[in-house]
């Protein structure tokens, strides 16, 4: 048996500082951390050592409960599930003129809907994947795949909402992203006003598409007027008066998309109009929305119309006599909240929807009443939301729905 007392002083001496080492090296480890200058809620950015380019990682996500209850069959029906959660990576390449961002949903709501040959029948996983181009000061031009132009609350990022989630105009008759071509351009009017302007040529048929373009291009045009200036941190394009504007602030804009030839119910989204023999229809839908951001002083209120028309009144029938309709009608959104001091906000909301025809609309008439409550922890960072609905709906039994989400955004 070996023991320390018969090993030679040399032998004695290297296990010592081996000893040392292996200790040394372990409370390296246990101790090191990045303490850098990085910001909760901000990201974590990296600037390459010659600056040619720079990159912010960012993470979220949403874990929501829902419960709904059903007023005439007297059931309620609830859940938990992560509504959302995204890789965020954005900043510069070459020169900080150019611009770039790639955003990919990884929850199941983020990227399913892929089990479909226009897809390559795999999960949709990039949400955004554009380059930014800033020419001057005051014209910029995108290339790639984000969301087009469309109505303000479809822009406003799902991290940045007043409410749980978007309104039900949103859902029936955003035009989402797509693929293709966006130029947009700002100018001053007067002492403080300020005009945008946005156009996009897009494929049409919304994200991650990789089959042949089925029906024909998308074109968008919108306008917007901010008549007081610019909101402080572009506050018109997220919920809630987190910034107390000090000056009252207004921004309206108007959009006008027309999606030639649109194969899929509502033109980025829904499903591809085929009947049972797989014919596929098609028509041009023509979409309107107007809308407005206004703060003052932790009091907001946002207003938005939208109006959808197709060119022809078409559906496809399946087996079985069901049958794929395009989505047309219009609906009327307001929301309006108050950010006490506290940072606790209460907030109330009115949607109404209509189908234009009974027969060839893919809607039905519904009204949905709903109050909010919102505590900011850090922003739209940190935050803990819930809201009561009453769902009014034509056709169908009457719900009551009970949300609560907590957002964490790194």
């Amino acid at each position: 048996m070996i023991t320390l007392k018969n090993l030679p002083i040399q032998s004695l001496f290297r296990v010592l500082i081996f000893s040392m080492s292996c200790l040394a090296f372990l409370s390296i480890e246990l101790t090191a951390q990045d303490k850098s200058n990085n910001k909760f809620g901000k990201g974590l950015q990296i600037v390459g050592v010659d600056s040619s380019f720079s990159m912010k990682f960012s993470t979220r996500f949403q874990t929501l409960y829902l419960g709904e209850y059903d007023l005439d069959s007297d059931e309620w029906n609830d859940r938990f599930l992560i509504r959302r959660a995204r890789l965020k990576f954005d900043g510069f390449i070459y020169h900080p003129s150019l611009e770039y961002k790639v955003e990919l949903g990884i929850s199941n709501r983020d990227h399913g809907g892929g089990n479909i040959p226009e897809s390559g029948n795999t999960a949709r996983i990039i949400l955004d994947a554009v380059v930014k181009w800033n020419a001057t000061k005051n014209w910029s031009i995108w290339f790639g795949q984000t969301k087009l132009p469309g109505n303000r609350e479809r822009v406003v990022s799902s991290q940045k909402l007043q409410f749980v989630d978007r309104s039900l105009l949103n859902s029936r008759f955003n035009i989402d992203r797509d693929i293709g071509i966006q130029v947009r351009h700002k100018n001053k009017i007067g002492a403080k006003g300020i005009m945008k302007k946005m156009f996009s040529w897009s494929m049409g048929e919304g994200r991650d598409i990789i089959a042949q373009n089925t029906g024909g291009s998308d074109f968008t045009y919108r306008v917007e007027y901010l008549p007081f200036g610019e909101f402080a941190s572009k506050g018109d394009y997220f919920g809630s008066d987190l910034k107390r504007e000090s000056t009252a602030k207004l921004a309206i804009g108007v959009t006008y998309d027309i999606n030639k030839a649109a194969a899929r119910q509502r033109g980025q989204l829904g499903s591809f109009v085929k009947d049972s023999n797989g014919n596929q229809f098609a028509t041009d839908l023509s979409s309107i929305f107007v809308d407005a951001m206004f703060k003052y002083r932790g009091f907001s209120f946002m207003a938005e119309y939208a109006d959808k028309s197709a060119s022809d009144q078409v559906f496809a029938t399946l087996t079985g006599g069901s049958t794929i309709k395009y989505v047309t009608g219009d609906a009327l959104n307001l929301q309006a909240g108050y950010l006490f001091k506290s940072n606790t906000e209460f907030a109330l909301r009115y949607t109404t929807v209509k189908p234009d025809d009974l027969v060839f609309s893919g809607l039905r008439e519904e009204q949905h009443y709903t109050i909010g409550f919102s505590q900011y922890i850090v922003g739209h960072s940190l935050k803990i939301q819930s809201d009561f609905s009453y769902l009014d709906r034509t056709g169908t039994s009457n719900r009551l729905m009970y949300r609560f989400q907590m957002e964490v955004s790194f």
